[in-house]
């Protein structure tokens, strides 16, 4: 059962802590946790039925009053997390931004509400942190698991084994979307129930037999809905932390006999459940139909505590699962890896040098080299397709793509970064204001054209510094009789910036 802590924005962050926010389509909710014996044992919790999932208008715009109640609510998150170190904290949101076409600005002034940064995340990497989050607080063990999360306005399903997510879908159906469609009007009729049970399902069939019953031993649920119809049933004889098949038509014939949703009266129920738990029932008797599933299992952890787990990995660049996402696209796509770990190198070298000039937090310059080191390896990813335009074809790969590990915002960065490493800068479409990016992309632009001989070059002496809207290249004197071909293309790449508010400026010394 979760335990809500009254926080104290008084009270200083322990350096210890960590802090994951999962912006859900029903609920905004904070955790924070601080790593003991291999186990993240919760500090505090917080959750808000923000409930975003539900006002999206006609052109899948969040409306103004939804987007004011996210904003407060991030508000008072942020509160409290104004000493966290940004390393040792992580936002996520799911199916309701990925949707909405003005997510840009709900992003903008999120950020400035809760002090970080707050990522979109696919279908798929959702799938795989809630895997995480479950495994974790469940014995180790062979069984092979079904872990299914129905959310507001998407359901996750996941086949895992140990810590591992083998297989994961993420598909448009959730307990707001569902209850908004086919209970809108409140009334809870046997009629209302069928139709959104047969949706469900027909929505369920693009599954094929990938999550049939041959594929896993045991059946576990997470978060919301699950939470919310297993706290009914215990209230009424029903085994704790279990769903059963006869437990859900149980259920399904009680908000019947109410006929409205605001005459639901069930021990268990919070009241901001009332009006979308028609449409996660309905959902939830679809999939147990179609996985022919007699018993669920409730699980305790859920986004939030993948999350958690997953920062701690990111800590550690050994364990980060973004790395090893790289390593097989740059396999898939037959990348010269020889050449392209000669690229990284050099560019977060680069990065090194120019970095002096800034005042990074801990751990914030590592994390913004780490990202530089990925577009370097991938950074002739585009040549599977045609070494013409290459980069144009390797931005596309990365757009268009779902690597594990990595948000939404991470892969644009990294596709901006791909498609800017040549050619001109004018009709890139990127944030120029935003300096570490630009220093990442003068960086990745400078290690290609200093190792255009494919070998690792000579940077002794070389200088890189950054003053306001200008980065200047600083050269030993006798650098350019000594490498005349670099020399010219490094003098060629001043133009480049020329269209852009920036200033490359090459000298020697």
């Amino acid at each position: 059962m979760e335990i809500m802590t009254q926080l104290d924005p008084k009270t200083p962050a322990d350096k210890s802590l960590l802090a994951a926010i999962d912006l859900g389509s029903n609920s905004f909710r904070l955790e924070i946790g601080r790593l003991d014996s291999g186990h993240i044992q919760r500090v505090e919790y917080l959750k808000e039925p923000v409930r975003q999932g539900g006002d999206l208008d006609e052109d899948r715009n969040l409306t103004a009053e939804s987007m004011e109640r996210g904003i407060r609510c991030l508000a008072r998150f942020g509160e409290r997390l104004q000493d966290f170190e940004p390393s040792h904290v992580r936002a996520v949101a799911t199916q309701t931004l990925r949707e909405a076409n003005n997510r840009d600005v709900f992003l903008k002034l999120a950020k400035k509400a809760l002090g970080f940064d707050v990522e979109v995340i696919s279908g798929v990497e959702e799938a795989r942190l809630i895997y995480q989050g479950v495994s974790r607080f469940l014995p180790q063990s062979d069984e092979r698991r079904l872990v299914l999360d129905i959310g507001g306005r998407s359901t996750e399903f996941i086949l895992g084994q140990g810590f591992k997510a083998q297989q994961t879908a993420s598909l448009h159906v959730g307990s707001v979307a569902w209850s908004l469609k086919h209970f809108g009007s409140g009334e809870l009729t046997e009629n209302a129930f069928m139709r959104a049970e047969i949706a469900a399902e027909s929505i369920f069939d693009t599954l094929g037999v990938n999550f049939n019953h041959k594929r896993w031993d045991v059946a576990y649920g997470a978060s919301g809905t699950v939470g919310a119809i297993a706290d009914v049933l215990v209230q009424y004889g029903r085994p704790e932390d279990t769903i059963t098949r006869e437990g859900l038509y149980w259920l399904r014939e009680e908000l019947l006999r109410s006929n409205h949703v605001d005459k639901i009266k069930l021990l268990g129920l919070k009241e901001e459940r009332k009006p979308v738990i028609a449409g996660g029932l309905s959902i939830m008797l679809g999939i147990f139909d179609f996985l022919n599933i007699e018993t669920l299992n409730v699980a305790k952890g859920a986004l939030r505590h993948g999350l958690l787990y997953d920062m701690l990995a990111r800590d550690d660049a050994m364990l980060d699962l973004r790395n090893a996402s790289v390593e097989r696209l740059a396999s898939k796509f037959d990348v010269d890896i020889a050449h392209a770990k000669i690229v990284a190198e050099v560019a977060e070298k680069l990065f090194e040098k120019i970095g002096v000039d800034i005042q990074f937090s801990p751990g914030e310059q590592q994390a913004h080299a780490r990202k530089l080191r990925w577009a370097g390896l991938l950074h002739e990813i585009g040549c599977a397709v045609s070494p013409i335009d290459a980069h144009l074809h390797g931005a596309y790969i990365l757009e268009h793509t779902d690597p594990p590990g990595f948000a939404q915002s991470e892969l644009r960065c990294l596709s901006l970064l791909i498609l800017g490493h040549r050619a001109k800068l004018k009709k890139l479409d990127a944030d120029f204001s935003n300096r570490i990016f630009v220093m990442q992309l003068c960086c990745l632009r400078l290690a290609v054209i200093l190792c255009h001989a494919r070998q690792m070059p000579n940077l002794r002496g070389i200088q890189l510094h950054l003053f306001d809207n200008k980065i200047v290249l600083s050269l030993p004197r006798t650098w350019p009789e000594k490498y005349p071909q670099s020399y010219y293309l490094l003098d060629e790449e001043t133009a480049s910036w020329q269209k852009t508010n920036w200033i490359f400026e090459l000298n020697t010394i």
